[in-house]
């Protein structure tokens, strides 16, 4: 079984790639900064050798496919897809953001989304079998104030996860949508130095849930977005 991990280094996709390779599975990561991969590769210890990094944008539709058809010619198929990538921006009043905010958080957190999802859903179809999680947010669902632009792009990956299981019915490929609220990460910590870190979902706990989701045990679940935030 081999996963694709886009952002597979990232606070949540490092959390991920371990999960899946604890579950005995093969791991190919996205990644843009090598130093990561290195960090990853020594955390994996033993499982090293499950785990293959491939340098790319993938919002570049050309290098995805390239990607994909790399992984499915080389492995014989591929089994899941799980998109890590994405970014937050907020803290000001809607009309008070940067121009640039929407063109960026549609960017991270829906073309992403839409260019992974598009060409693992070919290969997916072609062997009648596969699954699609997307990594969207709470704030898709319930806003928050001073993040109009990131609570907009992630309402729109929830969306465009849904009508992509809609025409994946019948194939035998599902697609799901996640929904964390703050991940304890690194980066968040250093963002919200005075936040109760201690109410903050755990990325592995996260990636119990999607491993889970691309796995036999979940066939039926397809179209779904879940929450994954428990009630901290």
């Amino acid at each position: 079984m081999i996963a694709l991990v886009a952002g597979g280094t990232g606070g949540l996709g490092r959390a991920v790639s371990l999960a899946f390779l604890e579950a005995g599975w093969r791991a190919a990561v996205t990644y843009r900064r090598a130093g990561e991969l290195d960090e990853l590769r020594a955390a994996a210890g033993a499982s090293a050798d499950r785990l293959e990094g491939h340098a790319a944008d993938v919002t570049d539709e050309a290098a995805v496919e390239r990607l994909i058809e790399d992984l499915v010619n080389r492995h014989g198929r591929l089994d899941a897809l799980v998109n890590a990538v994405g970014a937050w921006a907020g803290g000001a009043k809607a009309w008070e953001a940067g121009g640039e905010e929407l063109d960026r958080m549609l960017a991270l957190n829906v073309k992403s989304g839409w260019v992974l999802s598009r060409a693992a859903a070919r290969a997916m179809v072609r062997q009648g079998s596969g699954s699609i999680v997307n990594v969207a947010s709470k704030a898709g669902i319930e806003p928050t104030p001073g993040a109009a632009a990131y609570a907009s792009s992630k309402a729109a990956a929830i969306a465009m996860i849904e009508s992509l299981a809609a025409d994946l019915k019948g194939t035998g490929v599902r697609a799901n949508s996640i929904l964390p609220s703050i991940i304890d990460t690194e980066a968040n910590r250093k963002a919200m130095p005075k936040a109760d870190h201690a109410k903050w979902t755990k990325p592995e706990e996260i990636a119990r849930v999607i491993v889970f989701l691309c796995g036999d045990g979940a066939v039926l679940i397809h179209g779904a977005a879940i929450p994954v935030y428990g009630s901290r």
